[in-house]
């Protein structure tokens, strides 16, 4: 238990590191590098590694939005086995539907509570 822990604070970490490295370094927008944490993760699930990552690492490589597009990944070769070659377009909307419409709901209630400001 305690080296699954130790596991996840680290690869998880690690992902962290790398994304604030790209906000201090580079000039890429948080938008853009959040964008490319999915596509990270969309290619690395492709091509099975992501996968390998959620086994050694557990939650500290699903939480983070490198898995979303592993999931996407996950989803969308599950529904070619099952549906054929339309299962590629088919599979984002319903593999990933419930994570999204969490994300608009949550954007939703905080639009609702908080006051928005100009910068």
């Amino acid at each position: 238990m305690a080296l699954m822990l130790i596991k996840a604070f680290f690869i998880g970490g690690i992902i962290c590191v790398i994304g604030q490295l790209l906000i201090d370094i580079t000039k890429l927008t948080p938008a853009r590098i959040l964008v490319s944490f999915v596509c990270i993760g969309l290619l690395l699930g492709a091509v099975g590694i992501y996968p390998k990552l959620v086994e050694f690492a557990g939650a500290g490589a699903t939480l983070p939005l490198t898995d979303f597009g592993n999931a996407l990944a996950e989803g969308v070769r599950e529904s070619v086995k099952k549906d054929g070659f339309i299962g590629i377009f088919t599979a984002p909307f319903t593999a990933m539907s419930g994570g999204v419409t969490v994300a608009v709901l949550a954007g939703l209630i905080t639009a609702l509570v908080t006051k928005p400001k100009d910068k």
